[in-house]
Order: C-alpha cells, then structure tokens, then sequence
C-alpha cells in the first residue's frame, strides 16, 4: 500500500510527455497518487513554435478526450490534463480548437473580444479533457530573449496586461485553469535557459514593469503562477526562480499571490544548475512551489522517493509536502465540478 508521503510525493508531480500515450513511467505515477500529466510537444515543435505537420494531421479530439478519461481512471480522482495553449505563442491544441488570433491581431482587438475569443477557444479544449493552460506569457521583453522569440506579448506592460487579463478572464469563464508565466518576468534572457545556466541581469528597478503586470494578473483572479527558469541576482544570486525561496516569497508574501504554483521545467540546465533532478525536485518544493513540471522521462519514482526521503531527513517539512499535494488534489476536484456544474 502506498504510505501518505509516498501519494503527497507523487501528487505533486507534473510529467510532461510529447505525445498522447502514457507510457509506464506515467501511468505507474498516475496510479500511485499522481493527479496531473502535461501533454507536451517536442522540441522541434517547441523551437519552431508550432505543432508538427504530422501531428496535425493525425492528432483528433478523441485522442485528447481519450487520454484524459485513462488519466482520471489511473488516478481514480479528477485530474490536471496541461498543455501549452499561448497567445501567439505555442498552441498545442492546433487546429482542434477555435483560433484566436496572432500577436499583432491581438493589439487590435479590444479585450471584450479577445475574452470571448478565449472563452470560445477554451470551452472546446475543455471538451476535449484539458483544463490547465500553461498560459499566458506575461513576461514584459524589452532586450534580447531568444527563449521568448515569437511568444512574448511586446514591450509595453499596459499592453502586455490588457491582453493577458482578457485572456485569463476568457479560459477560466470556460473552466479552465490560467497559468501566468514566467515570474518574476524575464525582460532580458540572452540564453536558452534549456540548454545553459540563464540570468536576468541588473537591478530589482528594473523589475517594476514585470512586477505591475503580475500584480494586475493577480487581482484578476490567476489561478496559477509559474516561476522561471533564470537566476534573478538582484532577488537570489544563488538559485533559479523555479527553486529560490526569496523569488516565491515575493510571489506569495509580497504580491499576496495565493494560488498554485507550477515550477518550470525543472530539468532544464539553467534550474538544474549542475545538481540532480531529485535535489532540485526537493529545492522546488522546499521553495515554495506546489507542482513540479518533470519530463516523464527523468525517473518520477525516484523523484518521489528523494521527496519521501526528505522528509525523513528533515530537509523537507513534512506539512509543506502534504499541504503542496492537498492544493492540486483539490484544485483539480474544484476544476472538475465547476466543469460539471457548467456542463449541466
């Protein structure tokens, strides 16, 4: 029988995986007390911002409703079925849903119609199973960023927010989770923080227009937040944003944020910064976030077990673990019977 900590550990784990088949790692972690799966693309698609010819042509929505009702089976609780949806960005979804429009589109649309425009979007996902958006960007970009290339929303916070609360307003009317990435704003990344250690250089001033956005998403009602991948030296010189506690205490204590928190990718080389998967699992956590994005492929069990083991090593509060995993579980009932409720 799986013990407490072991279902907490495991609860609080988002595998991500390119296609829409669960493999063992998967379902053996969705049936030991995981609730969330993140149906991702692969890096081509990722890099080229766009879903591959051939996935677009044989992926269909009862793939999609398909593998959430195996989730939910495997899990037996309501579960997080993510994907990447952005403004202009990535759009996992492709063509099964409604588009809503390309970036420069939406500087001319006004928020009344970009809102309906989402909620249109989002209530055929929403059918489809999904109902966590990894989504949107709101990082402010005014320097080089690579890594935003082609996602971001512009320069200008005014607009950046207008765009970003009618889009949150729009999917989370339709029952969908909204998730407002990547904090504290990644205005100047000259790395990918993929592939190597990134930072947002100099001081906090510089944050402002980042920070404001945040603030105005949050009075929105954002349900969840994502943390970056890059070390902020103003903030935390040491650690990335995904696993500094001061960067999440910022988040939470300072701009009063008191929804979930979903890491970044934590096996990207600029989280990682040289450690292993299972410490920079339990950093995150220890820092403050609630659900942790891992490939499924960078040994969930393991993971949880280093989690279990932190616990019993002290190094891990025993009340963060268990109130992080009771957060999803109930995030995701509450998500679910909203959807019924409207359904109905």
């Amino acid at each position: 029988m799986t013990s407490e900590l072991h279902r907490a550990a495991y609860s609080v784990l988002l595998p991500a995986f390119g296609d829409l088949r669960l493999d063992d790692n998967v379902r053996r972690c969705l049936s030991r007390g995981g609730v969330s799966v993140l149906l991702g693309e692969t890096r081509d698609e990722y890099v080229g911002r766009d879903m591959s010819p051939a996935r677009k042509s044989t992926e269909s929505r009862a793939d999609f409703v398909d593998i959430a009702r195996e989730a939910a089976s495997l899990a037996g609780a309501p579960v997080l079925i993510a994907v990447d949806q952005e403004l202009g960005g990535i759009e996992r979804l492709h063509h099964l849903v409604p588009a809503v429009a390309s970036r420069e589109q939406l500087h001319d649309l006004s928020a009344q119609d970009i809102e309906q425009r989402c909620y249109e979007m989002a209530k055929v996902a929403r059918g489809l199973g999904v109902n966590l958006f990894l989504a949107p960007i709101v990082d402010v970009v005014t320097g080089a960023n690579p890594w935003l290339h082609n996602r971001h929303l512009g320069a200008d916070p005014v607009e950046v927010s207008r765009v970003s609360c009618a889009f949150i307003r729009g999917v989370q009317r339709a029952g969908i989770i909204a998730t407002a990435k990547h904090f504290p704003g990644h205005y100047v990344t000259e790395q990918d923080p993929a592939i190597a250690e990134a930072i947002v250089p100099g001081p906090l001033k510089l944050l402002d227009d980042n920070l404001e956005v945040f603030k105005e998403v949050i009075a929105t009602g954002v349900k969840a937040v994502m943390p970056g991948p890059a070390v902020f030296p103003a903030i935390d010189p040491d650690h990335s944003a995904s696993t500094s506690s001061r960067v999440i205490g910022l988040l939470r204590d300072t701009l009063g944020f008191g929804g979930l928190i979903i890491s970044d990718d934590l096996d990207a080389v600029s989280i990682l910064r040289g450690r292993s998967i299972t410490d920079t699992a339990v950093a995150s956590l220890a820092a403050g976030a609630h659900l942790l994005l891992v490939s499924s492929e960078s040994g969930l069990d393991a993971i949880a077990e280093a989690i279990v083991a932190a616990v019993h090593e002290g190094v891990l509060d025993r009340r963060i673990l268990l109130d992080a995993a009771l957060r999803v579980r109930e995030l995701a009932a509450a998500n679910n019977d909203q959807y019924n409720g409207c359904r109905d």
